[in-house]
């Protein structure tokens, strides 16, 4: 519930509604998925780069983290 609250709170820090922010994350999820980077790292590691609802979501959560963590070396 943490974690939906804080999204929640950030969201609306950043003049979203809850709604919009679920809208937003969901076609940024889309588009992430289908990139030639996100799709090379899921094969390189063995994963499931077609994954639908909750795996994608956990998949490009981990993909965006892994590239986050890379760039600030």
């Amino acid at each position: 519930m943490k974690t939906t609250m804080s999204h929640t709170a950030s969201a609306i820090s950043n003049n979203y509604l809850p709604e919009e922010h679920d809208l937003f994350w969901s076609d940024l999820k889309d588009v992430i998925s289908t990139n030639s980077g996100f799709q090379r790292w899921a094969l390189e590691r063995g994963l499931d780069a077609s994954a639908q609802g909750s795996t994608l979501d956990v998949l490009v959560r981990s993909y965006l983290k892994q590239t986050l963590e890379t760039l600030a070396y």
